[in-house]
């Protein structure tokens, strides 16, 4: 007897070859019927004897293409209505927006090949893609994903590609951005004016020699326009961060192969595996210090003082075809001026680029938003998203607990992400940036508009963070709909508990250089207890102040200033042997000085990060920062290989000296005021005396690492709490989480990291709205509790 099954498929199966995938697995069991793209996913209904139903069913999950995720599958077995053959309908937009959108996928191996070989009609075409690979959210207007959907519209195909696009065993079977050099976007090469110097494959071989000759080229990628230049090059690499305003943070460089990077990096089997994944993002590697070929050794200037290189294969086939004709490695940065969005037009490109590149290659493809490259890393044996932008974004963090209606989320202030809560997913933006300029913040607001046509929702609530001063809080408050305010570092630990699949009680232990407490102060090294419905702040940092204000967090010796003053008062300034009063003029002292003792601008932290910067200062790595976190960086690759279990908590310091307990009035009074606060004093002094008795500087970075995390153990033991959650910029430290989790581990506990969302604030956006449906969540809870003891007694 037939019978007719009705699937409904939820989850990344547009954009994947999902309805192809369909096709010939019907077709090949005899089942008749159809499927659709809709704007909740893959609609399918077969008919046909029950046992072939069940083997498509079961070779429905086990063969699924292989960028495929089946988040939900629903089966209803229904009266057959006599379906003559099985086909692929025009796809729905009715009802509510659920499918996922699936980022950008680096091209395949199958179109690289194509695209080298010179009896293929696509030979050295740069926007050669597949149903495996090739744009995706950056060119994708409205849900369902069909060409009509995307920038790729106005392009007609030629017979030849409509032919691949129909034919089910082709691997272009309704692949939306099919294209060939007959039909489809192509390449110009423009000088500064916006004149056109070449186009079609003869623009590409002069960029190339502009890139040996030592000129930079703003290249129009796939999310956005890249600023290319030699990185063998000194003096190119040199004019690019001076015209960039980019004076030390480090470049992403993109190699021409994985033989190559292993010429100049250590990569192991993990990293190897991620620089050839599907995402292709930046993996932060080990450079190797001795270079076999001195004629590939890369720019001094490219990470000065780093250990490590931010390297990524070509991800596009106008990178591939680039690279093989380059052959050596090249710097690969965002096409802007620091602090600002990437350019994604031609146009706008040419206005803001002008002083920077030389030339210009562009295309006609329409790219739709801005979509950065990814940053990874591997820590522990896992992958680590520091920037989690191409190919990541935007797929969701699913929940288990969901909002009622939608909810924004706006983020932070730096490192900006937006996330949208639909359902039991949340959507998370890809990489806006820090919001300091006017077009950061054009960018910011046009990714909210973006995300709520693209799912087609209007949220009911907005989520921001405790900050007044924030643009993104500013935003929020201006809205025409309910705000709720989450602390940042609780947000920090929300987002890594809403990534982990954790509830109920965890120690959270956020760590990062500012963020504002409901005390009006700086938080920043703190130890967060969540309950049903919020959190608990059981311990945190002895504060100390910073002298002048935002100025301290760009001068780590401003920072050492603060914590000594703390430690001596005005005695501080007697110690002019030290680093950090070195670094002032005895008028920037008496300044100081004055500030500090009359408290003018000078606020009160508890900021780990801070502490970081001022152990920096001391021991004379660093007294200005150029970027964020550049110190604390320095500090880590100094600890990095020193193989030791010192620290600086002495066994002659008592755990009173470090522990110094709150009055239990104060804490009965507020939950802001922590019952624990850490003494860091005696580690200074520790530091002090070692740096007196001249021990190695390794040894004493690796000394102040390894007294942090017996710091986290100690809480941990007296909170008594077995899961522990490590989150915020701080546990991007390689050194210091390691050490961390392996001590926690050794002593019984369970900590629990970022993986999938960045423990920076790129995460903060998700876990706004975790936090939001935690108190949702814990405060019916609570009323249900209350109901069923009022209906007992």
């Amino acid at each position: 007897m037939n019978t007719r099954c009705k699937i409904s498929i939820r989850g990344a199966v547009q954009g994947v070859g999902f309805r192809p995938f369909i096709f010939r697995l019907a077709t090949e069991l005899e089942l008749n019927g159809w499927v659709l793209n809709s704007s909740q996913g893959v609609f399918i209904e077969v008919e046909g004897e029950k046992c072939t139903i069940d083997s498509l069913l079961v070779r429905l999950h086990a063969e699924k293409p292989p960028l495929a995720f089946i988040q939900s599958l629903e089966v209803s077995f229904l009266s057959p209505v006599g379906y003559s053959k099985f086909e692929i309908r025009h796809s729905e937009s009715n009802g509510e927006y659920s499918a996922f959108i699936l980022p950008d996928i680096a091209t395949c191996p199958d179109c690289v090949k194509e695209i080298f070989d010179p009896a293929n009609r696509r030979f050295l075409y740069p926007f050669t893609n597949c149903t495996n690979c090739g744009p995706r959210y950056s060119i994708i207007e409205a849900l369902p994903y069909d060409r009509h959907h995307t920038t790729m519209s106005k392009f007609e195909m030629c017979d030849d590609c409509w032919l691949e696009y129909n034919n089910p065993l082709d691997r272009r079977f309704h692949a939306q951005p099919n294209a060939c050099p007959t039909c489809g976007p192509h390449l110009e090469l423009w000088d500064t004016n916006g004149e056109i110097l070449a186009h079609h494959s003869s623009a590409l071989p002069i960029a190339v020699d502009a890139i040996r000759t030592g000129m930079i080229l703003a290249l129009k990628g796939l999310g956005g326009f890249q600023l290319i230049v030699d990185a063998r090059n000194e003096d190119a690499v040199n004019r690019l961060r001076t015209r960039k305003h980019r004076e030390e943070k480090p470049f992403a460089l993109m190699f021409p192969s994985l033989e190559s990077i292993k010429e100049q990096c250590e990569v192991t089997a993990l990293e190897e595996r991620l620089l050839c994944s599907p995402e292709s993002p930046i993996v932060l590697l080990k450079h190797l210090t001795h270079i076999s070929n001195p004629v590939s050794h890369i720019s001094s200037q490219v990470a000065s003082r780093n250990p490590y290189l931010g390297a990524m294969l070509p991800y596009t086939p106008l990178h591939h075809i680039l690279m093989r004709e380059l052959e050596f490695p090249v710097v690969a940065t965002s096409g802007n001026i620091s602090d600002e969005p990437i350019c994604i037009d031609e146009h706008e490109a040419l206005v803001r680029l002008n002083r920077i590149a030389d030339v210009f290659l562009v295309h006609n493809r329409p790219i739709k938003r801005h979509v950065d490259d990814s940053v990874t890393r591997i820590l522990l044996g896992r992958e680590l998203i520091v920037r989690r932008s191409r190919g990541y974004a935007p797929l969701p963090i699913t929940i288990e607990n969901h909002p009622e209606s939608p909810m924004l989320a706006v983020g932070a202030h730096l490192k900006n992400t937006v996330a949208l809560a639909a359902s039991n997913n949340v959507f998370i933006s890809q990489h806006i940036g820090d919001l300091e300029t006017e077009k950061s913040y054009n960018a910011f607001q046009a990714v909210i508009a973006d995300f709520k046509k693209l799912y087609n929702a209007q949220p009911q609530e907005i989520i921001c963070d405790l900050h007044p001063g924030y643009l993104s809080s500013t935003f929020a408050h201006n809205m025409s709909i309910p705000v709720t305010e989450v602390q940042h570092h609780y947000a920090h630990i929300a987002s890594c508990m809403a990534e982990n699949q954790l509830e109920g009680t965890v120690l959270g232990v956020a760590w990062d250089g500012t963020g504002y407490g409901p005390d009006g102060t700086i938080w920043g090294g703190e130890f967060l207890l969540t309950n049903e419905t919020s959190f608990e702040r059981v311990a945190t940092f002895r504060p100390f102040r910073l002298p002048g204000g935002e100025k301290a967090i760009r001068e780590p010796r401003r920072v050492a200033l603060g914590m000594l003053y703390e430690m001596y008062g005005e005695g501080a300034f007697e110690k002019t042997h030290l680093a950090p009063l070195q670094a002032f003029t005895s008028e920037e002292r008496s300044l100081i000085r004055t500030m500090l003792a009359n408290n003018i601008n000078s606020p009160v932290t508890s900021s780990a990060g801070r502490i970081f910067d001022a152990v920096a200062s001391l021991l004379n790595i660093r007294q200005h920062s150029s970027f964020e976190g550049q110190a604390a960086m320095e500090l880590e690759f100094l600890a990095n290989g020193v193989q030791t279990e010192e620290h600086y908590l002495a066994r002659s310091i008592t755990e009173k000296t470090i522990f110094q307990l709150s009055p239990k009035q104060a804490v009965a009074n507020s939950p802001q005021h922590a019952r624990i606060i850490i003494n860091w004093i005696p580690i200074l002094e520790a530091i002090l005396q070692d740096i007196q008795e001249k021990v190695e500087l390794p040894v004493m970075a690796a000394k102040f690492h390894n007294s942090l995390a017996e710091i986290i153990v100690a809480v941990a033991k007296q909170v008594k709490v077995k899961r522990l959650v490590l989150s915020g910029g701080c546990f991007q430290n390689s050194y210091l989480t390691a050490a961390t989790v392996r001590k926690l581990e050794s002593a019984g506990f369970s900590p629990f990291l970022h993986q999938r969302v960045p423990p920076n604030d790129g995460g903060i956006a998700l876990g706004q709205i975790y936090a939001r449906i935690r108190h949702h969540s814990g405060i019916k809870k609570i009323h249900h509790q209350l109901q069923s003891q009022e209906i007992t007694s």
